[in-house]
């Protein structure tokens, strides 16, 4: 089939089509090369029946199990075609109640997920990095880039509770602390979010942390609230107050997002009373350092006798344990009226 003669007069468009072309062609290879390595290993299994030979038999269903796992894998990739799963993914970490613990705890899974996203390769931009009072991080922003980056994220969002002894404790006592995660997708110009200016009010103040003097001596911060629905978002990460301001704005137009598609699904309900409080009763996944050596996901019972495998970002069997639990839906709508 001939390209389109048009395509490159619209370069968004054009990158954005071959992006999904590329996708496509990568999921019909990943099908064909099973099929034919399934094919090979059959008729791998028959002629070693037919030889007596017990060496070929075994190391061909050998590779058919591990078939099986992979098969198992690309049909989970299927599940990743909500409205916005193949978008980039914002990604916000806040400390709970607690100080100290829960800030360094922040940081804890603020590495997590940055040693996650490059294990899949994934690109990741540091947005946001509100510094604790003594150590961690108050709170975060990461812009993690790559294809169905909100989708493979998206069930990271709740409460995280860590249990451990406390490094800054003297009598050396097991604390409990709390952080939160929020996922939402970034969106592109092909979905239209209307914002009232006037429905916001725009802060701008000096930035904290890493940076330079430039940016902890000028207004280059930007922080906007949206009124309706109390939604902040704030960014410091450029020198520059502009694009801050523009980053900010593409931040705020992509919670609405989320919020609506939230709107959409059945277990919306659900998803807010899980973030209603950053403590008790609302976490998604525990992390036992002490007594025992435990990370147990609450909705799915998927567990791990290797914490620090986790903290170093080997999440993927809860990610992928999540996605098959949730149940997805999408009414093909890209326009979403806010006003």
């Amino acid at each position: 089939m001939a390209e389109d003669p048009d395509l490159w007069n619209d370069t968004t468009k054009a990158q954005e089509i071959m992006r999904l072309r590329q996708d496509l062609d990568a999921r019909i290879a990943n099908v064909r090369r099973l099929e034919q390595t399934l094919q090979d290993n059959v008729e791998l299994i028959e002629l070693g029946e037919e030889e007596d030979d017990h060496a070929v038999v075994a190391e061909a269903e050998a590779i058919l199990k591990s078939l099986e796992r992979e098969a198992a894998k690309l049909e989970l990739e299927t599940l990743l075609s909500g409205e916005a799963d193949s978008n980039d993914a914002y990604l916000e970490i806040h400390a709970g109640a607690g100080g100290t613990e829960s800030q360094d705890w922040t940081s804890m899974l603020f590495r997590m997920y940055v040693r996650w996203a490059e294990r899949r390769q994934f690109k990741v931009e540091v947005l946001e990095e509100n510094q604790g009072d003594e150590a961690g991080l108050k709170s975060a922003v990461l812009l993690i880039k790559g294809h169905n980056a909100y989708g493979w994220a998206k069930t990271e969002s709740g409460v995280h509770r860590l249990v451990r002894i406390s490094p800054f404790d003297s009598n050396a006592r097991r604390h409990t602390s709390f952080a939160s995660v929020w996922v939402y997708p970034s969106i592109d110009e092909s979905i239209e979010v209307e914002i009232n200016e006037s429905d916001c009010r725009i802060d701008t103040y000096r930035a904290s942390g890493a940076g330079g003097q430039h940016v902890n001596t000028t207004d280059s911060a930007v922080r906007i609230t949206h009124l309706p629905t109390g939604i902040v978002v704030q960014c410091q990460n450029e020198r520059s107050q502009h694009k801050n301001r523009a980053t900010a704005w593409s931040m705020l137009r992509a919670r609405l997002f989320e919020l609506e598609l939230q709107k959409r699904e059945e277990a919306a309900a659900e998803q807010a009373a899980s973030k209603t409080d950053i403590g008790w009763g609302h976490q998604i996944r525990s992390y036992v350092l002490q007594p025992y050596q435990l990370v147990k996901d609450l909705r799915t019972g998927v567990e791990s006798t290797n914490p620090g495998a986790v903290l170093d970002g080997d999440i993927d069997q809860f990610v992928e344990a999540s996605l098959a639990h949730r149940v997805h839906g999408s009414n093909g709508n890209a326009i979403v009226d806010l006003e």
